[in-house]
């Protein structure tokens, strides 16, 4: 028997963005009847989501909708326990189903107290947040009608993908912009770990900027999860246009750092550039903090700093699976293998708990989803994460869409000139499914209204 604490997130009711000066207030929400678009906050603070997250906007403003974004458990404000909330014996409560169990609450509690009975409610997230806001409508198809799951990578987090994928795809993505690039990437990289076994680290540290001079082999291992990590954000955020959404980068990423690799005669000086579009995108540092900027955790794709990531470190050491590895022969970096036995072992050293190898597969059935209803799982082609996820419909109703150019749940950023077609025909695709299920819910609720009417006159 397991005991469930509901905590309560923090709750932010979005507005509609401000209208024009003069103009009156926008207020899109058709009050008792539109649906309610309910946001399944990630691993971070919400405002970084909802402020990426501008078609959830411009559809509720099409649909008459409520929109609410929900902050996760542990995560930005909504600290269970303060400043102390990620220390040891602390973080019991922090798990995928408390927090689904905290947006059931809320959810439940804001339609009585917004006179929002029969409204219904459509869930909406990108990449864990995706993951949730399709585990919402499978473990709560009464409070949830439907799920836009934006590069949820529902396979990998159970445990059911390839261990090799992420940084196969991330070095796929550089190739697509330059072959040339992935070339002098691998050249960079070998020509480190060969200065590396002459003991030659101030050559090092000199060609790559650090602040601290390098000494021995761990200095090395540790700037090379320290550049590939800038591969990972590079990949994930290759969106057309700047953003400044989980770091502050140009259009198109990716070819700028192949620009910037390419644009040197040295390899490994050409390699620190390239990492300098996400590390230095202000052009101001003089010199790379590679223990300060990178800090390893459970999670090989990269945890961030400060207390969110130590709340997603937990988080990846107990039910999400993610021992994604490489092997400098499907990839084009360094071998930096990550065994189930050595998270297991660095678990149980920073937390004193043990991995849930196949918990999410028993408990959010794996990749057996047929019977679910209801979801929409999206991915882009340029996304790493997209080749754990569901990519094929599984029913009329679980329906998989690709876009093509597309970068981690672009569909969920507002229109811009600079998107791919194949973008903007999934928003249009999306919009009319969610549209469709709403309307379903609404007769359905008005079926069972009439039903028990009719049961009522006879008793």
């Amino acid at each position: 028997m397991v005991a469930m604490e509901t905590l309560l997130p923090l709750l932010l009711l979005i507005p509609p963005p401000l209208p024009p000066a003069g103009a009156a207030p926008a207020k899109f929400w058709k009050k008792g009847f539109g649906p309610i678009f309910f946001y399944t906050g990630n691993e971070g603070d919400i405002w970084t989501f909802a402020q990426n997250s501008d078609f959830i906007f411009e559809l509720a403003e099409e649909q008459q909708a409520l929109v609410i974004f929900a902050e996760h458990r542990y995560y930005g404000k909504s600290l269970p326990f303060g400043l102390e909330s990620t220390q040891l014996k602390k973080t019991g409560l922090l798990t995928v189903e408390q927090a689904l169990a905290d947006y059931a609450v809320l959810i439940t509690e804001l339609k009585q107290q917004y006179g929002a009975a029969d409204c219904p409610v459509i869930a909406f997230g990108g990449s864990y947040g995706g993951m949730l806001s399709a585990y919402m409508r499978m473990k709560y198809p009464n409070i949830v009608a439907g799920a836009l799951a934006a590069s949820a990578p529902l396979l990998s987090v159970a445990g059911l993908g390839d261990p090799t994928q992420f940084f196969r795809d991330v070095t796929a993505d550089f190739q697509k912009s330059s072959p040339g690039c992935v070339t002098a990437v691998r050249k960079a990289f070998q020509q480190i770990k060969d200065l590396c076994l002459s003991g030659a680290y101030d050559e090092i540290s000199s060609k790559m900027a650090t602040c601290n001079k390098m000494s021995n082999k761990g200095d090395v291992y540790q700037l090379f999860g320290f550049a590939r990590n800038a591969f990972t954000m590079m990949a994930m955020m290759d969106y057309p246009y700047k953003t400044d959404f989980m770091g502050h980068l140009p259009a198109n990423p990716v070819e700028v750092g192949c620009e910037q690799i390419l644009a040197h005669t040295d390899p490994i000086e050409g390699l620190a550039a390239l990492v300098g579009v996400f590390y230095n995108s202000s052009g101001s540092a003089q010199c790379y903090d590679i223990y300060q900027l990178y800090q390893s955790c459970a999670d090989p794709t990269g945890c961030g700093i400060g207390s969110d990531a130590e709340a997603w470190d937990y988080q990846v050491c107990t039910e999400i699976n993610l021992t994604f590895n490489s092997n400098n022969v499907t990839d084009m970096f360094p071998e930096m293998p990550f065994t189930e036995a050595m998270r297991e072992q660095y678990c149980q050293s920073k937390w004193h708990v043990r991995p849930r190898a196949h918990w999410l597969q028993t408990n959010f059935w794996g990749g057996d989803l047929k019977s679910a209803s209801n979801i929409i799982f999206s991915n882009g082609d340029l996304d790493p994460w997209a080749g754990g996820g569901i990519n094929s419909s599984l029913s009329p109703s679980l329906i998989a869409l690709t876009i093509k150019g597309g970068a981690h749940h672009l569909d969920l950023r507002g229109h811009n000139p600079a998107d791919p077609p194949s973008v903007t025909e999934v928003r249009k695709l999306e919009a009319s499914i969610i549209n469709s299920w709403v309307k379903s819910a609404g007769m359905e609720r008005a079926q069972e209204k009439r039903s028990g009417a009719s049961a009522g006159r006879w008793l």
